[in-house]
């Protein structure tokens, strides 16, 4: 490889360099001008992430919402029923996201991906089959744990490894999947539905998803940036804070379960996911109560995308800055008014404000989600940590649907149960700021041995 010119490390254009030959007094011009920067591959591993992220979408909320009301009809699962399940199948998605995560720290994401996008296509295939209700809880765990949890933490946790100074900006790419994925999926699975039935819809979207999952993970995936010779952010060589700890002779605390910083972060972080899984869980059912069309409660899934895909992408390139805590407060405000205009819906442009709304506070959380363990814990070991959080996480979406549909059973309206939940961002807030951020950063000096004379 051609040395630059290192007295001069900015120089420019052709360069003479005098011949050591004996007797030589020629000038040799050299071509020092700088050559055409190559795209740093992370960007094309922050693509494949992204189209996995997109590919999840039959075992997330905003789709199986769509298809709540044909399963009921068709199965005679009663609403507190289908929410129970709900609940339980995400709590299979919570176990298994931890044990996936451990997994990809040990085999790698690559391998992971494709394993979990054949195993997700084959639910979908169950979801369509199912003939008992049985088949039917085996076929939708299987679903929500594979697509729900596995396929979102394989593709943060790849992208958190070849990122560090760009990763807010990164994982904000990467979710634009999730953002194409509730803009086309929800209409998509609408129009299957009411032309072929819900059974069909699930079984094309299962060979869609296969399709876009394995051959991409194959051909493109790779876990880390030093496994082909390169470094996190193309950069020429380890981020700064990694080669700080190893001059320093330190590590990070990575202390789980036993730290109330831990526990503290992780609650407060499963607050989105428990309100914004039972308002789009029931959505059809709220917007329909209100006096609104099924067809609507639809169709502003993307109006909803577009405000996500605009917060996500300010907000990973401002949590790069402010950091993931000022973040996540700005997200926190905006689900309190987005539960109360939950409330006050009487029209379309109140339903059109209400998913607007939604949607920034979902794409600004949706950053934090993606960056705020890295940022804590930093690359190594990041799925034990990550996925253990991210099992929170899911234990309270899976919460979220049941105590709506119950305070619907009770009152007879969803409005009470959105009420009571608006106080839950204020506290995920207060929560967030009693952790501090000396917590998951602080280093632990190593033990070192000593040797006492005997």
């Amino acid at each position: 490889m051609p040395v630059a010119n290192a007295g001069h490390p900015c120089s420019i254009g052709p360069r003479l360099v005098r011949s050591s030959a004996k007797g030589s007094n020629i000038a040799t011009p050299v071509d020092t001008s700088p050559k055409p920067r190559r795209i740093f591959y992370g960007w094309f591993i922050v693509g494949a992430a992204g189209l996995v992220v997109f590919s999840s979408a039959p075992g997330q909320s905003y789709v199986f919402s769509i298809f709540i009301d044909s399963i009921i009809e068709d199965t005679g699962l009663s609403r507190p029923g289908v929410s129970a399940l709900y609940m339980a199948s995400t709590g299979v998605s919570a176990i298994l996201v931890a044990v996936v995560s451990r997994l990809a720290d040990r085999y790698g994401t690559r391998t992971m991906l494709v394993a979990i996008g054949i195993g997700f296509g084959a639910a979908c295939f169950g979801m369509a089959t199912a003939t008992n209700i049985v088949l039917f809880y085996i076929a939708f765990a299987s679903l929500r744990g594979l697509g729900q949890g596995s396929l979102g933490i394989n593709s943060i946790l790849l992208v958190n490894q070849w990122f560090v100074s760009r990763r807010g900006r990164a994982i904000a790419m990467m979710g634009l999947g999730a953002v194409l994925s509730n803009a086309i999926f929800p209409p998509a699975a609408r129009f299957l539905i009411d032309n072929f039935g819900w059974r069909e819809a699930y079984a094309v979207i299962g060979v869609l998803a296969i399709v876009l999952i394995v051959p991409v993970t194959l051909l493109i995936v790779r876990n880390r940036p030093e496994d082909i010779g390169l470094f996190p952010d193309g950069l020429s060589g380890p981020p700064i804070s990694e080669t700080r700890e190893v001059m320093a002779g330190t590590r990070r605390d990575t202390r789980i379960f036993s730290s109330v910083s831990f526990w503290l972060l992780a609650l407060s972080l499963g607050t989105p996911g428990l309100v914004s899984t039972a308002l789009v869980f029931h959505q059809t059912s709220i917007f329909q109560e209100k006096g609104l069309s099924a067809t609507l409660a639809a169709g502003v899934f993307v109006v909803f995308a577009g405000s996500s895909a605009v917060s996500s992408l300010v907000a990973g390139f401002a949590v790069d800055r402010i950091g993931p805590k000022t973040l996540y407060a700005f997200s926190m405000g905006a689900l309190l008014l987005a539960l109360a205009l939950a409330v006050v819906i009487d029209s379309v442009f109140m339903a059109v404000a209400y998913v607007l709304v939604m949607g920034v506070a979902g794409g600004a959380h949706h950053i934090v989600q993606g960056v705020i363990w890295a940022h804590y814990y930093g690359r190594h070991g990041l799925g034990r940590v990550q996925g253990s959080a991210m099992t929170i996480n899911f234990c309270a979406s899976a919460v979220g649907p049941l105590p709506l549909a119950v305070f619907h059973d009770l009152t007879g309206s969803y409005t009470v149960g959105m009420v009571v939940m608006m106080a839950l961002p204020v506290l995920s807030v207060l929560a967030l700021v009693r952790a501090g951020p000396g917590g998951p950063t602080r280093l632990v000096q190593p033990q070192r041995n000593v040797n006492h004379p005997s």
